[in-house]
């Protein structure tokens, strides 16, 4: 699996609509404990870079129990150690976060024989926290929620031993009881240590594989802007069985963009297509 996993759990974001259902309160409290969980087939690049793509599958599971968020997406988990109140107010945002990188872990994920000769990059464990804030109610009704949070995850395994600043901004809106959508962007700035062990291509490497040698530098890696949907198929957003769609495009940016990783055996424009169904107890 590649970095690109990352991007197709950023749409397992759908799963967690449910906090934002409308109708009155006698019908049902949206103050009450959720916990959806799904999986989606996500339609992916082989590595970060790439112009080969695959399927893969991504569970998930997110939710709130007692005002305190979580999210569990394949390869990351965050908890928001910050109690969220009931209602349209201020939701300050708070705790760790891990990913697992398993870009180019293994060379049987990836189509392009001059990638492969590069020879395959040690999993990353990337561990770290996000500060974030948020306020429901702002646009469309007393339950949309508009959030923007910065994150950073350092390597602590030796893959890279780099880490990476990630800003995000997101906005979820119910359209109805049973329906919902979101818009999504995010950056990424990696070190130095992530641009060598992805992008570098050193003359022993350049033999190998026929792509010439490069240097790259740390700096912004890419930007991606991104929408999904959700759609209850029993009962309602708070409860019941939904399906979830989402897509994401991507650009490699500076010397992530240029390195012939990405700019002869791949390409700057990434996308990624995910559909799945989940079920919110």
């Amino acid at each position: 699996m590649s970095f690109k996993y990352l991007a197709a759990l950023a749409a397992s974001a759908a799963f967690a609509v449910p906090a934002f259902a409308q109708e009155t309160p006698a019908e049902f409290d949206t103050n009450r404990d959720t916990i959806t969980a799904g999986v989606a087939g996500v339609y992916l690049s082989d590595y970060e870079g790439s112009n080969d793509y695959r399927w893969v599958p991504a569970p998930a599971a997110v939710g709130s129990v007692k005002g305190y968020a979580f999210l569990l997406a394949g390869n990351r988990a965050s908890v928001d150690l910050i109690r969220n109140e009931p209602g349209p107010v201020w939701d300050i945002q708070a705790g760790p976060i891990g990913v697992v990188n398993f870009n180019r872990s293994s060379l049987d994920s990836i189509d392009d024989p001059r990638v492969k000769a590069l020879g395959k990059v040690k999993t990353a464990i990337e561990l770290g926290g996000y500060v974030g804030i948020g306020k429901t109610g702002v646009i469309t009704s007393p339950y949309d929620k508009l959030s923007v949070s910065l994150s950073y995850r350092h390597d602590v395994a030796g893959a890279h031993d780099s880490g990476i600043w990630q800003p995000s901004i997101n906005y979820l809106t119910p359209l109805s009881t049973k329906a919902a959508v979101g818009l999504f962007a995010t950056a990424e700035h990696a070190g130095r240590g992530y641009a060598t062990s992805y992008f570098s291509i050193s003359p022993t490497q350049s033999i190998a594989s026929g792509l010439p040698t490069y240097n790259a530098r740390g700096g912004w890696k890419n930007y991606s802007i991104g929408g999904l949907a959700t759609y209850s198929l029993t009962g309602n957003l708070l409860h019941g069985w939904k399906v979830v769609a989402g897509g994401t495009y991507r650009r490699m940016l500076n010397d992530f963009g240029d390195s012939p990783v990405v700019s002869i055996a791949g390409s700057r424009n990434q996308w990624l297509g995910a559909v799945g169904v989940a079920y919110t107890f």
